[in-house]
């Protein structure tokens, strides 16, 4: 018996595809999020994490199925947001999602003292 090639081309599915699950709250509980095709790369989904696209992200996973393997991309991904942003620059749900999966605390960024005239330096 002859095999139908695919119309799928192959090399567009065989990547590291990402998919983020999202925390809608306690009444509608936790879903994997739908997305476009070319909105699965990583750049793509650290992007949207860090414009708030996704509010309360609880995992992130990565898989190829050509290669037939997943695995977890939760801390790599937490830790990659920690090395871009300092935890001023994001929203509360977005730090406490880094806070709770990186295995690098975020940047520090100091504050520099300002100088003035005496009186005005308490």
């Amino acid at each position: 018996m002859r095999h139908a090639p695919s119309i799928v081309p192959l090399d567009r599915l065989d990547r590291e595809i990402y998919l983020v699950l999202e925390d809608f709250g306690a009444r509608a509980g936790c879903s994997w999020r739908e997305a476009d095709e070319q909105d699965t790369e990583i750049e793509t989904i650290i992007r949207d994490l860090l414009s708030g696209q996704y509010a309360y992200p609880v995992r992130i996973v990565a898989f190829n199925a050509i290669e037939g393997w997943s695995r977890d991309a939760t801390s790599e991904i937490a830790d990659e947001l920690a090395e871009r942003v300092t935890s001023s620059e994001i929203t509360p749900a977005l730090q406490a999602f880094v806070q709770a999966n990186a295995s690098r605390p975020f940047a520090v960024q100091l504050a520099l003292p300002l100088r003035g005239p005496p009186e005005f330096n308490l």
